[in-house]
């Protein structure tokens, strides 16, 4: 009879698989002895492996492009990374090492910008895509870079304050790009997007206020939708509703060169994860063509802003199973040496599923339980509902230390969950390592912060000064 963890997982899911292996019974990812890892910095454990993010980056440049070559498409495409995803130096250094652009969400984003300028990280030409929702102090950073000289700044507006918020700061000619406001799925509790100005209301906006100014220069039309780039009605009914709008446009503007699809594209966040990106790729850059053609206009050029495609599966986290509580005859609760809500903030808010797979005793017997954190509150714990299905783990023994991992966690979860700062019940954020490879191709890793200390968090309550 198979009663290993290993043959459960082999018998449920096609494994092994690319980034995962077996080894003695040890858990092997990216060919990374996470085992060792562990053993080198203890846990709970947090780290970034670099080359997952130029890796999925190049993956991305070569669909898009190939589809392009295949179907003629006489536009270019531009690779952006939305900054909100992880602003860490080590990432977007990671991700300027492939030539690509840079999105913005907010007035301080500007400043790490202008950092990467300094040191030469980023160039003159690259892309500055400024989304948000824009107030004095963004717009201020904004027209600095505009002034400075930065000519592939382009303003994303968001409402229509914006634009004369800028002409009113600067004399400078600049670039501005403007956001649909999508219609959401008929799920959500709203009909529109907050964010861009409606279909109805755009060319009404170019004829008012861009079309006569020769300050400014309309360049692209931005689009994105909540739900993320998925092979269903509801996208291709909203892709093709901005299509139509850009050819409306273009037909005014001989200006208006680009399409920013926004970004949305899944990672894998179980070992039955599928998704045919290529054929999502090749079918929107056929929409696109096929509408231009028929209204005789220039096919745009396309630009996306993938964030969690981008540092997403670059992260994981690792924890040690401290104790099993056996709270009734059914659930056994493994509770691990850190916080869900803290360490990995979305699978508590938003029952995001992550890969999670123990890291070592792959070739012992397994059981079903529950999965809880440190703190003292009921909602810190992970289960069947981000799982997936039953979360199955090698038995529990006390004298053996059972360490768990979670995978493809790089985007958002330390900038949501305080990274640095106060953390639910003061858990004590973990340490976090950086995991590279050298020009041999050898595994390196080095601390990027200690585990936090009691005297920084008393510092931030003001108990030290």
């Amino acid at each position: 009879m198979n009663t290993k963890y290993k043959d459960l997982i082999e018998q449920t899911f096609d494994f092994p698989q690319k980034e995962f292996n077996i080894t003695n019974s040890d858990l092997f990812f990216h060919n990374i002895d996470l085992i060792q890892l562990v053993e080198n910095y203890g846990t709970p454990l947090k780290f970034s492996y670099l080359p997952k993010i130029s890796e999925n980056i190049k993956l991305a440049k070569k669909w898009f492009n190939r589809a392009i070559k295949k179907q003629g498409y006489k536009g270019n495409y531009h690779y952006s990374y939305c900054t909100k995803s992880s602003h860490f130096k080590y990432v977007l250094e990671e991700a300027l090492k492939n030539d690509i652009h840079i999105e913005t969400s907010s007035a301080f984003d500007i400043d790490i910008v202008k950092s990467l300028k300094k040191e030469g990280k980023l160039n003159e030409e690259a892309y500055v895509l400024c989304n948000g929702f824009k107030r004095e102090q963004y717009i201020t950073n904004i027209i600095d870079l505009i002034n400075g000289g930065h000519k592939n700044c382009i303003v994303i507006i968001d409402n229509y304050e914006e634009l004369n918020l800028i002409l009113k700061s600067t004399k400078s000619k600049f670039k501005v790009g403007i956001r649909i406001a999508s219609e959401e799925e008929p799920k959500f509790e709203f009909y529109t997007s907050r964010l861009g100005i409606g279909y109805k209301n755009i060319v009404s906006f170019y004829k008012r206020e861009i079309e006569n100014n020769s300050q400014v220069e309309l360049k692209m039309l931005h689009f994105f939708i909540n739900t993320g780039i998925k092979d269903n009605a509801y996208y291709w009914n909203e892709l093709l509703k901005c299509i139509t709008l850009y050819i409306e446009l273009k037909k005014i503007c001989p200006t208006l060169d680009s399409l920013n699809i926004g970004g949305g594209f899944p990672i894998k966040n179980s070992l039955a994860f599928a998704f045919d990106y290529e054929y999502m790729i090749e079918e929107i850059i056929h929409q696109i063509q096929t509408a231009c053609e028929e209204a005789k206009v220039e096919v745009p050029d396309i630009f996306t802003e993938f964030g969690s495609f981008t540092v997403g599966e670059s992260g994981g986290a690792i924890y040690e199973v401290l104790y099993q509580k056996k709270q009734n005859d059914r659930e056994r609760w493994n509770i691990i040496n850190s916080s869900f809500i803290t360490t990995l903030p979305d699978s508590w808010a938003i029952n995001k599923r992550f890969i999670m797979l123990p890291i070592n005793k792959w070739n012992n017997e397994y059981e079903r339980v529950l999965l809880g954190g440190l703190t003292c509150d009921s909602d810190d714990y992970y289960n069947s509902e981000q799982h997936i299905n039953a979360i199955y783990l090698p038995i529990y023994e006390k004298d053996k230390p059972l360490y768990i991992g979670f995978f493809n966690t790089g985007a958002y979860q330390e900038s949501i969950g305080g990274f640095g700062g106060l953390q639910h019940c003061l858990i004590p954020h973990p340490k976090h390592i950086i995991i590279d490879k050298n020009k041999k191709g050898e595994i390196t890793t080095k601390i990027f912060k200690d585990q936090q200390k009691s005297k920084e968090l008393l510092s931030i309550l003001g108990y030290e000064k």
